[in-house]
């Protein structure tokens, strides 16, 4: 596996800490990010890395020379002018036969990259982009997946509205197949979204997001440098690498994030509870995930189409966003067993393994995410989610905003009880549970 890092930037937004070295040259802690980055391709085995260098880039050729202080393999290519951030991948393709990580050197991250690898190859892609939520989607660009991961529409931040939207967003971290890169003209400028990204997805081309909830964090700011140097002394960036197991607060939806309006219908009807917001950040913010699992039985009575739902979780993810939190990942249950209802979903009236007290979408999570469930919590309004979490062998916290108990179909035990979800996430953080 080849990598290529472009590392010419100024950091212009930076310019009072880096205004005598490249961007990728700020120091995090003890070390210029770059230096990170090549840790972190070292542990994923990869060794042939090529970095481009523009800006003041004889400091980034006489701190890491030929690799070898590595054990790696460093060659460079140097822009005699800026071409933008993908013209000087033209002169590059020739020498590259396979598909190739990009990567942008002002990005903190931690990736298992041999995981993001061999998606890429499985899913027969020309370009795959790594994608994940972050606490600042409207100022982000933002993708629209289908339910495959085919990348289906680019939303530039600068075209962003009031509309809703998932927060889904390009981290700057990529794998392509040098044969997308023919546009590009050798000394010409160009954009490696406008020109390459863009044009391929609008023609439905094989463009596939992974998601993945590794750290990748842009230290482009002073803000989010002081956040990026947090998280590395906190252990977060290590502990996010899906290498190693991860620890998750599961959350209910209804009643335990949004108010209850019986089961939601329409889109109007998503209105976060006090607190949540503040409480999901904290969340993101610590080492463990921020996953919903949610029961809809709506969908299998007919009462609420697959559309409605996803419009549904936008809006609560928008909300989220402008309050600068946000989900790992959201996992649903359609089905309900009871037949009856007028335009039900005949489909979708069956005893199945996901729909709560049942742990499906628990142990989807732990699949597709490396989650250690005997180590996470399941925090839920209602003693089914208890229950939940005792099947799963995890800790089941009950929280007092919605109807607690209403069914008494289940005699579950709360680990803890809170007021609200604010008041459990600060317990279990604070270990205090």
């Amino acid at each position: 596996m080849k990598a290529v890092i472009m590392a010419g930037g100024k950091g212009t937004r930076l310019a009072g800490i880096v205004h005598d070295r490249p961007k990728p040259m700020a120091l995090v802690g003890q070390k210029p990010i770059l230096e990170y980055q090549l840790e972190n391709l070292i542990r994923s085995n990869v060794r042939d890395i090529t970095i481009v260098v523009g800006y003041l880039g004889e400091q980034i050729k006489e701190y890491f020379g030929d690799g070898s202080k590595w054990n790696v393999c460093i060659s460079y290519l140097t822009e005699a002018s800026p071409l933008g951030t993908a013209g000087a991948l033209a002169e590059l393709r020739n020498g590259i036969d396979e598909p190739f990580l990009l990567l942008f050197g002002d990005i903190m991250l931690d990736i298992d990259f041999q995981r993001f690898y061999d998606y890429h190859l499985k899913k027969h892609s020309i370009a795959t982009l790594f994608v994940h939520p972050n606490s600042h989607p409207f100022d982000s660009d933002l993708l629209q997946i289908d339910d495959n991961n085919h990348v289906i529409a680019w939303k530039s931040k600068k075209s962003i509205s009031d509309t809703d939207y998932q927060n889904l967003v390009n981290a700057g971290v990529y794998i392509l197949n040098p044969e997308i890169l023919a546009p590009l003209m050798i000394g010409e400028k160009a954009d490696l979204e406008r020109d390459i990204l863009v044009p391929n997805i609008a023609e439905g081309k094989p463009v596939f997001a992974y998601r993945s909830t590794e750290y990748t964090k842009d230290m482009g700011t002073p803000d989010r440098l002081k956040s990026v140097e947090a998280d590395l002394r906190s252990g977060i960036c290590r502990a996010r690498n899906l290498s190693q197991w991860q620890r998750c607060i599961f959350l209910d939806r209804d009643g335990t994030i949004n108010r209850l309006h019986g089961f939601l219908s329409h889109v109007e009807q998503m209105e976060l509870l006090e607190g949540v917001a503040e409480a999901i950040a904290k969340i993101n913010q610590s080492q463990f995930l921020c996953c919903v699992v949610t029961n809809q039985p709506v969908i299998a009575r007919g009462e609420c189409s697959f559309a409605t739902l996803t419009a549904i979780h936008n809006r609560m993810e928008t909300l989220l966003g402008r309050q600068g939190a946000y989900i790992d990942r959201i996992y649903v249950c359609p089905h309900h067993p009871d037949k009856g209802f007028t335009g039900e979903v005949t489909a979708l009236k069956v005893n199945c393994n996901c729909r709560k007290p049942q742990i499906g979408m628990l142990q989807q999570a732990a699949e597709e995410l490396h989650i250690d469930l005997a180590a996470s919590y399941l925090i839920g309004d209602t003693t089914v989610d208890l229950q939940t979490a005792r099947n799963a062998g995890m800790k089941g916290i009950l929280v007092q905003t919605g109807e607690c108990g209403k069914d008494g179909k289940y005699s579950a035990t709360a680990d803890a009880v809170y007021p609200n979800l604010l008041a459990a996430v600060n317990a279990i953080i604070q270990a205090k549970h």
